[in-house]
């Protein structure tokens, strides 16, 4: 049986790790060198990172940073914000990311996903999607939240999957930093209907949100706030999830 993931997620501004509510009032939390060295010795099964505001500002995600926290772990590292073409993954990849995280490039022109499938593998490629609810369906929404877009969360999944995505880290924007708990409707939207791995994010409050998440069928479950503010560390949560009969890596 596939292991739960534990995910620290430093979404970074400026090589500074930030945090916010709803997409919205951020705040900074600390170094991102400093904490990704922190979170591998602490247990974590990935780490991953991601520049927030890369395609807003229609910039580059900082290779330096990628550079620096690839020298100080030894656990797999997912890299998105500001990929635009195969030139920013193979970049990306080279600086010491293991996969790369693409979010509003995949819907402006899905064939980046296909190409950079058969370039570097499904394995290294990550359709980031963040989603709402708009008018009775969950929608995809592009640049960090600003815009939302036409695409349905399930047929937009369902076709990355099918053009060579290895795994979906999916962010409910009306779950993202309150804390009451991933998004369990939107969660199970997909992962009942797609074959490869899905990373729950956005919400985590308290350890029983853990298990709720594996409950969904999410491989993976991301969290930042909870492990930022020191209030949960990675070891409690896993044995949390151990006594509750979830494969965890202890």
């Amino acid at each position: 049986m596939l292991k739960t993931r534990i995910i620290p997620c430093l979404d970074v501004v400026k090589n500074k790790v930030v945090k916010g509510v709803n997409f919205k009032n951020i705040k900074v939390m600390g170094n991102a060198v400093e904490m990704a060295k922190f979170y591998s010795g602490a247990g974590a099964d990935e780490l991953c990172m991601l520049d927030i505001n890369a395609s807003y500002q229609n910039r580059k995600t900082f290779i330096k940073t990628v550079e620096s926290i690839a020298k100080v772990i030894n656990i797999p590292l997912t890299v998105g914000g500001g990929v635009s073409d195969l030139s920013d993954i193979t970049n990306l990849l080279n600086a010491g990311a293991d996969k790369v995280s693409i979010n509003s490039a995949a819907v402006k022109n899905p064939n980046l996903v296909k190409k950079a499938s058969l370039v570097h593998g499904s394995q290294c490629i990550v359709v980031a999607i963040d989603a709402k609810r708009f008018q009775g369906n969950f929608r995809v929404v592009i640049k960090g939240g600003r815009e939302l877009t036409p695409k349905k969360l399930v047929d937009w999944a369902l076709y990355v999957q099918k053009i060579g995505a290895g795994e979906i880290l999916l962010t409910s924007m009306d779950t993202d930093g309150v804390q009451k708990g991933f998004d369990a409707e939107m969660l199970r939207s997909i992962t009942s209907k797609l074959t490869i791995p899905v990373i729950a994010s956005g919400g985590v409050g308290k350890l029983e949100h853990f298990y709720k998440g594996h409950q969904t069928r999410a491989t993976g479950l991301l969290a930042a706030s909870v492990f930022h503010s020191g209030k949960y560390t990675i070891k409690k949560v896993k044995r949390f999830l151990d006594k509750k009969g979830v494969p965890v890596r202890l």
